[in-house]
This record gives C-alpha cells, structure tokens and sequence, in this order.
C-alpha cells in the first residue's frame, strides 16, 4: 500500500511551491488528532476569513492566540478546581478540558483581532498581498535591457592589461 504522494509532475508546471507537499503532509497528519474545540473557517470577503470556535464555559483569561511563522496556535487552558467544592455530574456534555489547536495560515494571512461571544470565540483574519506581488503589466519594447547591462559593465570594469 503507498501512503506517500508523488508530487513530480506539480514541479514541472508550478515553480516556487516546493513547500505544497509539506503543507499537504502536516494536514494528512492533522485530521488523527483530537476534533475539540469544534470549529469553523468563513470567508467573509475576498481577502478576509473569520475562524469561529465553540468554547463553552472558557473566560478570556484561560484562552491564549498566538501567531508565529504562518502558524496559529489556539490555547485553552482550565484554571484547576480549588475551592474545594467536589462537583458531581449526572451528565458531563460539556467538555471542560485543555486543548491546543493549530492552523497552518497561507503566506500575507495577518490575524486582525478577536472576540468572545456566547461562548464563541471569533477570530479575524485578512490576506494582505504586498504591492511588489501584485500582478503588473510588462510593456515590450523591442530591445533586451540585460544587453545594456552586460555592455555597461563591461565598459566600466577596468582592464588588467593597463599597465
């Protein structure tokens, strides 16, 4: 049985995306972990997405988001129950548990804020393409602007036979 993908003919066609197989790898990797805290990623216009999550019974104390290289990490970590008070549940349905949740962001993904509400933490966040990246017209000219170069170059580099 292969378990592993050949991604070969992707190099051929798309230059620069060597780093699509690993990102592929890590989301093969990640649906064997745990599903809690249960969420959602919306697209809320073309360069901006919202990630919903269902955080019953978290304050804004015991939650933790942190951005690092193209990484959103999600912490929720419950305060130990020191009042002494034993609490004892006919029916436990809600998961008051630890959790640590990860998603991998695209490249010029930024986290623009976040807020609680009804037991829903809501996460913004927009794309912002750097105008150097942005698409540009190039104008054809009829001559190779590298052939000035190199000729320029040549010309201002002195010769070693002068002496």
């Amino acid at each position: 049985m292969r378990t592993s993908t050949d991604f070969s003919p992707l190099y051929r066609s798309f230059i620069g995306f060597d780093h699509l197989a690993g990102l592929i790898e890590k989301a093969t990797h990640a649906d064997k972990k745990s599903s809690y805290p249960p969420y959602n990623v919306e697209l809320l216009a073309e360069d901006q997405y919202r990630i919903t999550m269902a955080i019953a019974g978290f304050s804004d104390e015991e939650l933790e988001i942190e951005s690092k290289q193209n990484t959103l990490v999600v912490t929720g970590t419950k305060a130990p129950n020191n009042k002494g008070l034993s609490r004892k549940f006919l029916h436990q349905g809600i998961a008051e548990r630890n959790f640590e949740r990860k998603f991998q962001l695209g490249d010029h993904v930024k986290v623009i804020g976040a807020f609680m509400e009804h037991g829903l933490l809501h996460i913004d966040l927009e794309r912002e393409i750097p105008e150097a990246l942005k698409p540009r017209k190039i104008a054809i000219n009829g001559k190779s602007l590298l052939q000035k170069r190199t000729v320029q170059n040549t010309v201002s580099q002195p010769s070693e036979n002068n002496s």
